[in-house]
């Protein structure tokens, strides 16, 4: 029968240092390109607003009042329709 003891188990501090500086590296790379990414995406939407005709609330607002009066010329309908027999 084998008895094993907290002493039994060595770790290679250096193996466990040095994994632990590159997964920081590698997180602060990875924050530093997501920053840049949105950064660009950000900037690149702006301008493709800035070329449009119509802002885009404005864009919105008339198909919201498009659509309202869509649902209402089908509620008219559907209620002034002649019933099926």
């Amino acid at each position: 029968m084998t008895h094993h003891t907290n002493d039994d188990v060595q770790l290679n501090r250096g193996m466990i240092v040095g994994g632990g500086v590159l997964v920081a590296l590698g997180g602060l790379l990875g924050f530093t390109g997501m920053a840049l990414l949105m950064s660009a995406l950000i900037s690149a939407t702006r301008r493709w607003v800035d070329h449009l005709e119509q802002p885009p609330g404005d864009i919105a607002r008339r198909k919201w009042q498009q659509t309202k009066a869509a649902a209402s010329a089908g509620a008219a309908a559907w209620r002034d329709s002649p019933p099926s027999s």
